[in-house]
């Protein structure tokens, strides 16, 4: 299984800055939606959150940059599942021209399953994690994206 493709959009002009080039947040904004479309793949939907009372929440991120998106342009959004247990999932999403295979933007994500009463993280269903399993036996000879793990910083004294 390669990527999944979890959401196709076009830039739109209130997305687009004073250089004409998209915003920052609306990287963001795309990403999000493409989280939404791998929760809909593995059956963590609406349906499912009024259900159970059980969603997703975004721990932490890191969006890398790395060529420019215009507006007008169609762009999907690819996600590799790097890792999962039994209440968390460690993604990669990256940001490609509609059947161009050049990253143009990337983005890490942990996120947690969690019991929206409390809220407080909870474990994922059976069917939600043989779904995951086999998203990651699918992906598993993907290679690793080239800015997984990232870290910002700078050195002392540069």
């Amino acid at each position: 299984m390669p990527t999944l493709t979890t959401y196709t959009t076009q830039i739109q002009p209130e997305w687009v800055d004073y250089n004409g080039h998209l915003r920052d947040a609306f990287y963001l904004l795309i990403f999000s939606y493409g989280t939404d479309g791998l929760m809909d793949a593995l059956g963590l939907d609406s349906a499912h959150r009024e259900a159970s009372g059980h969603s997703l929440f975004t721990l932490e991120l890191h969006l890398n940059y790395l060529h420019e998106v215009k507006l007008g342009a169609e762009v999907e959004v690819h996600t590799q599942l790097i890792a999962h247990d039994a209440k968390r999932l460690h993604l990669y999403h990256s940001l490609h021209g509609v059947g161009d295979d050049r990253v143009l933007a990337g983005n890490e994500q942990m996120l947690l399953h969690v019991d929206l009463a409390g809220p407080r993280a909870a474990p994922f269903t059976a069917a939600v994690l043989e779904k995951l399993n086999a998203m990651s036996a699918g992906q598993a000879e993907l290679p690793r994206p080239e800015l997984l793990g990232r870290v910002i910083g700078l050195r002392a004294g540069k």
